[in-house]
This record gives structure tokens, C-alpha cells and sequence, in this order.
């Protein structure tokens, strides 16, 4: 058969697709906006067909209704990074939590968590039968390499992205087909807050570097301060909209980088349409799987690396927790530490954690003598390089405990500094 033979011979309607999954399957789903909704829909639709399916995930962005009190008899979530939608299952028993580096995600399902069914969501097939992954390879392509069997949802709305991104049509057991806009993320909101801590990072940052950019309003702060720097690049585990305008303003040209020279490489993509539709047949933007973006030794190849990251809270020693308050599970540990590490042993390479000061509206500190008691040290004391809030910049690498301490004192909120300069006379026996 030709490809269209193929394809048409796999083409099903989503509430047949469903029927191949069965109770006490392990279902791995497509990442983040790159879920396949019809399937997934017509999935909990049905849910009187399942009892004890797993659903495996890390960043849910459509409404996880499997994860919902009252679906545990049929469904229940193992997140591999809490999102908004699945944090309440998993903080409430009825879910659970799997901590892993996202770069290992892969090898998760290789070796310790089989596969019996991927849903993924990819592109309409090109002439030759490969369909493209789009916005989200990162996990899911490796999860459908591994699947007994492969359900993808073909949306001719899905971006044809470049790079290790393809799945032939012959590699897919089934095929629903689809025509829907894909799963957008509105900016965040920048106050003055994230302006502050964006001119400090970009302080930090030379020209010619390539970066690594997380989530959220502090990160795309930080892209506003970077438009009179010059031939920036990205390696990054993913982007977002506020790179897209870098690069039309000449500031992102990869032309310094050292490892994939002129290329944007990420292995996921979050954003609105403009980003989706930068990225369509872009052939300067190439997407990996995780175990190859985030692997450190990848990282660690590109010169003035610099990783950006955020987190819940440091501790004068510079433990960093980002994915816990306590004992709650918010997040995950994502490529954090991926990035963080592949950073610190490139050539003339930088790991920041930037922070507001302060949380709930200036009551709590994120400067803290002690992590909250049960929360998880996302990164270690060992790895850390510089901290930066609102008032300023801390460089802890190389620095004594007292040293470090004294720093992160200096850039904590000033409501906070004479209890944290207490327990830095406690703790060091000494004047500050």
C-alpha cells in the first residue's frame, strides 16, 4: 500500500479509538498543549468502560477530568510534574506523584514504567506518511516508541515542527482525526515586581550567550531587558511567545552558539498561535526528545550557557525548593536541575533562581533560615550559582556558609532582614 492507503486504513472515530484501551492499562498522554483532547474527551466520556486505567502525565493544560473526585474507580492520575488541573488529586490521595528529572522521563518508560497505550496528537502527514509531533516531543515521542500501542490524534491545526520530531503513519496502530485550535497560554502578567528581578537577571546575561528560559511572568520579564544584547541563542526545554519577538527584533540569532549553530532547539513548545505559527515549517527552530535537550552533557556543549529558573523557597545555605510547600506537591522538578547542572559545566556558563522576595502578598518570606518542614530540596546547596530577587543579585558559587548566608541577606525583602540577621547571629555566633 501507498501512504494514503496506509492512512485510511487507520483512520477511526475516537469512540472506536477508546475501546482499545483496557482496564489496568498503563496510558501515557501527549504533554502539556500537545494533548490529544478529542481522545481524551471521548476517553472519560466512556469511563464506565474502565476501571483502574493509569493515566501518566506531567503538565496537564486541558481540564484532566480523569483526575476529578469521583473518577478513581476508573482513572487514576500519576503525575510526573503537578499541574494546576491534577494537584488536587494527587495532594488529596486520590493521585499520585512520581518524582523524576525530566530528561530521565524517557527512560521511566523504557525500563520501569511499560507502556500499554500512548495518546499523542500530531500533525497531518507530509507526502512521504511522517507526521510531526508539534508543539510536544519531549516524553511523548519516546512514550509512543515504547507503546504496545500508538493512538494519535492527526489535527490539521497541529504545526509541522523540524528536528527528530516525526512519527511515520506506519508507526501509528490507529488514527482519529481532528480539526481544533491548539491549547494556547496567555502571557502572564509583569508587574513591577518581575520587572525588577527581569533587569537583574539580564544584567547577568552577555551577548553571544544561549539560554535556557522556564515558565512564567519572571521569564518573560527577563526577555524584555535583553533587547539591546546581541546574537543570543536558545537551548531551552521549551519557549514561549516572548522569544518569538527576539528573534524578529535581530536579538535571537543562534549565530554564537556552539552546539546546533543558528538554531532555536527546545523539546516542547507553550505559547499562543503567534508561537505555533513561528514555529510551522521553521527551520530554525528543531525540537528533540527530552533525553537529548535536557540531557546535561548535551547542555553543557553550548558556550555562556545560562539557565533561568524559579522556586518556592531558598535557604540561607542555598537549598532551593521549587516543586513543594512542605509537605504539598505543586509542581515537579521539571529540567530544572537538567539545566542548572549543564549550565554550571559549560565553558563560561551561569545557573540563575530568580524569585519575588516574598509570597502571599508580602507575609512570607522566600529567604528563609529553614526549607518548610517536609519540603523537597529540588536543588541542591552543591549546585547552586547565583540567586536573584527584586534587590539585587547573590553569587553563592564558592562561597562559605556564612558567606552565603550574608548574601541572600542582603537581597531579601527588607521586612525580613533583621529576623533573618538574628538567625544569621545565632547560627554563626557572630556580628553580621
Amino acid at each position: 500500500m501507498n501512504c494514503e492507503e496506509i492512512y485510511k486504513s487507520k483512520v477511526i472515530l475516537a469512540k472506536e479509538a477508546i475501546k482499545k484501551i483496557k482496564s489496568g492499562d498503563r496510558v501515557v498522554i501527549g504533554h502539556a498543549v500537545g494533548e490529544p483532547t478529542s481522545i481524551i474527551e471521548e476517553m472519560v466520556a466512556h469511563k464506565d468502560n474502565y476501571h483502574d486505567v493509569e493515566i501518566v502525565h506531567m503538565v496537564a493544560m486541558g481540564k484532566a477530568d480523569y483526575a476529578k473526585v469521583g473518577m478513581e474507580k476508573y482513572f487514576r492520575h500519576n503525575s510526573i510534574f503537578v499541574g494546576g488541573t491534577t494537584r488536587d488529586a494527587v495532594n488529596s490521595g486520590r493521585g499520585d506523584f512520581t518524582p523524576c528529572f525530566f530528561t530521565e522521563v524517557p527512560r521511566l518508560f523504557r525500563e520501569n514504567l511499560s507502556v500499554d497505550v500512548a495518546l499523542v496528537q500530531v500533525s497531518t502527514p507530509d507526502e512521504h506518511g511522517y507526521c510531526s509531533y508539534g508543539v510536544s516531543n519531549d516524553y511523548t515521542k519516546p512514550a509512543a516508541e515504547c507503546a504496545k500501542i500508538v493512538i494519535a490524534e492527526v489535527n490539521d491545526k497541529m504545526p509541522r515542527t523540524m528536528g527528530n520530531s516525526f512519527i511515520h503513519i506506519s508507526d501509528i496502530d490507529y488514527i482519529v482525526e481532528s480539526s481544533h485550535p491548539i491549547i494556547e497560554l496567555k502571557p502572564a502578567k509583569i508587574g513591577e515586581v518581575e520587572k525588577a528581578i527581569g533587569e537583574n537577571c539580564a544584567s547577568l546575561i552577555e551577548n553571544g550567550s544561549t539560554l535556557q528560559l522556564g515558565i512564567g511572568a519572571i521569564p518573560d520579564a527577563v526577555l524584555l531587558f535583553l533587547k539591546d544584547k546581541k546574537d543570543l541563542g536558545i537551548h531551552s526545554e521549551m519557549i514561549s511567545d516572548g522569544v518569538v519577538e527576539l528573534v524578529e527584533s535581530g536579538v535571537i540569532t543562534n549565530k554564537a552558539k556552539t552546539l546546533h549553530h543558528g538554531k532555536i532547539v527546545v523539546t516542547f513548545l507553550m505559547g499562543t498561535k503567534k508561537l505555533y505559527d513561528f514555529a510551522n515549517n521553521n527551520p530554525m527552530l528543531e525540537m528533540y526528545p527530552v533525553d537529548y535537550v535536557n540531557d546535561p552533557t548535551v547542555i553543557m556543549k553550548n558556550n555562556k550557557m545560562v539557565s533561568i529558573n524559579s522556586c518556592v523557597q531558598v535557604d540561607l545555605m542555598g537549598q532551593v525548593a521549587s516543586e513543594s510547600i512542605g509537605l504539598k506537591q505543586i509542581s515537579g522538578v521539571g529540567g530544572q536541575v537538567d539545566f542548572v547542572r549543564g549550565a554550571n559545566m559549560c565553558k563560561n556558563g551561569k545557573s540563575i533562581m530568580a524569585m519575588p522576595s516574598t509570597a502571599s502578598k508580602g507575609k512570607v518570606s522566600k529567604i528563609v533560615p529553614l526549607l518548610d518542614q517536609g519540603a523537597a530540596v529540588t536543588t541542591s546547596r552543591n549546585d547552586i550559582d547565583y540567586i536573584v530577587t527584586e534587590f539585587g543579585v547573590a553569587n553563592l558559587r564558592g562561597k562559605t556558609l556564612k558567606d552565603r548566608a550574608r548574601a541572600l541577606i542582603n537581597i531579601a525583602h527588607p521586612n525580613f532582614k533583621e529576623s533573618l540577621i538574628e538567625e544569621f547571629e545565632k547560627r554563626f555566633q557572630g556580628k553580621f
